[in-house]
């Protein structure tokens, strides 16, 4: 479980609306006490199958206890608070067995129907415009000149060696 703002908030307020405030984790370690062994034990395997309610109650009261000083907790509530804090459960839970496969399949499935569509919609298209062949491009070029067009950089420059408007192969192929 993260430590943001936001999920302390909601931590918190499923803390208060706790419904047995008198048994719960928070009301025994609001004291200076220690929380028990039992209460921490394997909590790296049961973490998961703690219901909302008592993981919340757990990291607030550990949270509690780490505002004091932290030569007062125990080797069980400093290995409690790391695994709760940075342990491989909820968003670093590892991946489920599989999901490279998956994903790898889904991305190859999507790239060969965007390819389908780009093949059909080329299938379909009208043919490329008269003006798109060399010699038009290179015509293009002439022009340009005569019109002195672009004389700092440009095709009009003085030592000019770009392709100009030029992009397209010879007529017929």
């Amino acid at each position: 479980m993260l430590c943001t703002p936001t999920t302390t908030t909601a931590l918190r307020s499923a803390v208060v609306r706790a419904a047995r405030p008198s048994s719960s984790i928070v009301a025994r370690a609001a004291s200076t006490h220690a929380i028990s062994n039992p209460t921490l034990a394997n909590i790296e395997k049961r973490w998961e199958g703690l219901p909302m309610q008592e993981q919340a109650e757990l990291w607030m009261a550990l949270r509690d206890r780490m505002k004091e000083s932290w030569t007062d907790l125990t080797l069980q509530e400093k290995k409690a608070a790391y695994w709760i804090a940075f342990g491989p459960h909820g968003p670093r839970a590892m991946d489920p067995p599989g999901e490279s496969t998956r994903v790898f399949l889904y991305t190859a499935i999507g790239v060969g129907v965007s390819l389908a569509i780009f093949a059909t919609m080329r299938m379909f298209a009208k043919p490329a415009p008269h003006t798109m062949n060399k010699e038009w491009q290179e015509a293009s070029n002439e022009y340009l000149k005569s019109q002195n067009s672009d004389p700092l950089t440009g095709i009009s420059s003085e030592g000019y060696t770009g392709k100009g408007q030029v992009q397209s192969p010879p007529r017929g192929h």
